[in-house]
């Protein structure tokens, strides 16, 4: 079996709250119609506790959150690339005119490989949002490209 290699020092804002060292970056906000991401001013790491708050909801529905990037153990992960932050450059409309006070900038694959223009992008991306746009539901999926 092939060993996953995690790259500790990337993070991945569209990690699942469940995965391993994960944080919450940000916490979804405005309306079912046009959610949009808080974003905070530290990350917290995701507990037990956090997770029990969210109940009966997925914690994926009001936070948004990080993790160490997976690399080849993403569906998203072309070897070299994160194919999610193109899709969301390519296709997703800028919703912000100035980079969001987002705590995780430094350390975050969308931004170190996409720049400011995933950054203007990233307030309208929701893991869990079963109220999607056909584009965003396009974008999310890894067969899209």
């Amino acid at each position: 079996m092939e060993k996953i290699v995690v790259d500790k020092t990337t993070l991945c804002p569209s990690a699942r709250p469940e995965s391993e060292d994960s944080v919450v970056f940000g916490i979804i906000s405005g309306t079912v119609a046009e959610p949009h991401v808080a974003y905070l001013k530290q990350p917290l790491p995701i507990t037990d506790e956090l997770i029990a708050k969210a109940s009966p909801i997925t914690p994926a529905e009001i936070f948004r959150t990080a993790a160490p990037c997976a690399t080849k153990g993403c569906q998203h992960f072309d070897g070299k690339d994160c194919r999610l932050a193109m899709r969301i450059v390519e296709k997703l409309p800028a919703i912000v005119e100035v980079l969001p006070p987002c705590s995780i900038r430094r350390d975050c694959r969308w931004w170190q490989q996409e720049g400011k223009a995933a950054c203007m992008r990233c307030p309208q991306v929701i893991t869990d949002n079963y109220n999607a746009s056909e584009l965003a539901v396009k974008v999310a999926t890894p067969t899209s490209d």
